[in-house]
């Protein structure tokens, strides 16, 4: 697929089919993806790939303690600033609202709001879930890098007919995850990937987030001028 064909048919896919991805596929796709570039070549991201039995364990078992906990645990990092400033908050705003729009939940349904966002730790109905983790010793810099490697993940996986979600919400389930996984204490979670194949009769993956136009964000000097 044509990498700009892949930029723009890419979307936040919170649908989908129970089809299993075979795991050369997943090989594949984070072979390529390895190829994202990292400062001094850290390659700081770190991968547990599950499917079938291993995935729904943990599916599982964070569906029994939401019953319990159904904000999860304490956090390890902020998703969001605290006080979100304009024009982000606004951004955010919209885009939850677009979301619940398209499944038909009005704001003031709590109980259906809370039943979508639980969704997010089934993977939304995904074969394959992708738990991607950091050094805790890593920075700024090498957070960026992982998000490099986390949309060369996502892109790969049009090339080969498939959709993603990249869900950090998963970090609120940090603790229960390692149970699981039993990455290397000095691992932390940043987020998880569901990978799979797109329900696209589901409403709720017609929606498509807004974009900022170019000039909102850019500002452009020296461009057309003669030397």
């Amino acid at each position: 697929m044509n990498v700009l064909d892949a930029l723009d048919s890419r979307f936040s896919c919170r649908a989908f089919l129970s089809r299993p991805v075979p795991e050369q596929v997943v090989r594949d796709i984070l072979q390529a993806a390895s190829r994202a570039p990292s400062g001094g070549n850290l390659q700081p991201w770190h991968v547990h790939a599950l499917a079938g039995e291993p995935l729904q364990r943990l599916v599982g078992a964070v569906r029994e303690r939401m019953s319990e906990m159904p904000r999860g645990e304490p956090g390890e990092y902020r998703v969001y600033p605290p006080d979100l400033k304009e024009p982000y908050a606004s951004r955010r705003f919209k885009a939850g609202e677009d979301l619940y729009a398209t499944i038909g939940v009005a704001r003031e349904d709590k109980a259906a709001r809370g039943r979508q966002f639980r969704r997010n730790f089934e993977l939304f109905g995904a074969p394959v879930g992708l738990f991607v983790y950091l050094d805790r010793t890593m920075g700024p810099p090498q957070w960026a890098d992982c998000g490099m490697f986390l949309q060369s993940v996502m892109l790969a996986a049009r090339a080969h007919g498939l959709h993603t979600c990249a869900q950090e919400a998963w970090a609120q389930w940090h603790s229960l995850v390692a149970d699981h996984l039993k990455p290397p204490a000095e691992h932390m979670l940043f987020c998880a990937v569901a990978l799979g194949y797109a329900d696209e009769a589901a409403p709720i993956n017609g929606l498509r987030t807004e974009r900022a136009a170019v000039e909102d964000f850019t500002r452009f000097s020296g461009f057309g001028e003669t030397a």
